[in-house]
């Protein structure tokens, strides 16, 4: 059901930019710039419903790091922009802040939930370089700096939780018998 809710919400906001194609790259980079937070977003809300407060903290590690990496780099290596407006192209934040959320989810909470996340990062990606904000190489670094954030940070809820999964036999056929500490 979230993830129906958040897709759809991802498909409205991408239609809501149509528009002639002159004004097309302007809307795909006004679209990224409201996009990169929404798996932080979707990330702060599944910590929450699930009173994971380890796991808000650990998200707002994740996006500091993030951002302190991605702005270190963007100050020190003096890279001009495809547009040509300044000279911190490299890495992109905006990518790097949205992988950085969809990476959280999937390592904290699993496949199921990061997956809508990770495509939101990926349009993000896309929109920077269709753009002309940023190129490949920017978003692919800036891909892998906010995800290794988020995995050098963010402990798995199922690991802390010792979540076991048995299979079991009976005389009615098999199953799976799940544990959850508290």
């Amino acid at each position: 059901m979230i993830m129906k809710r958040f897709f759809l919400c991802f498909v409205a906001l991408v239609l809501l930019c149509g528009a002639a194609h002159s004004q097309w790259r302007d809307r795909v980079k006004t679209s990224t710039d409201v996009m990169m937070f929404v798996p932080f977003a979707a990330g702060a809300c599944l910590a929450y419903a699930e009173k994971d407060v380890d796991g808000l903290y650990q998200l707002a590690g994740s996006g500091v790091a993030s951002v302190a990496v991605a702005y270190a780099l963007k100050y020190t290596i003096d890279k001009k922009r495809p547009d040509g407006s300044d000279n911190h192209s490299f890495p992109s934040n905006h990518t790097g802040f949205a992988f950085m959320g969809a990476t959280f989810i999937q390592q904290r909470y699993g496949w199921r939930y990061a997956l809508p996340a990770y495509a939101v990062g990926a349009y993000v990606a896309w929109g920077r370089v269709y753009s002309r904000r940023h190129d490949a190489w920017d978003v692919l670094a800036g891909a892998l700096i906010g995800s290794g954030c988020a995995i050098a940070i963010t402990s798995p809820f199922a690991k802390k939780h010792s979540l076991t999964l048995l299979p079991c036999l009976s005389d009615d056929g098999g199953g799976v018998h799940a544990s959850l500490t508290f």
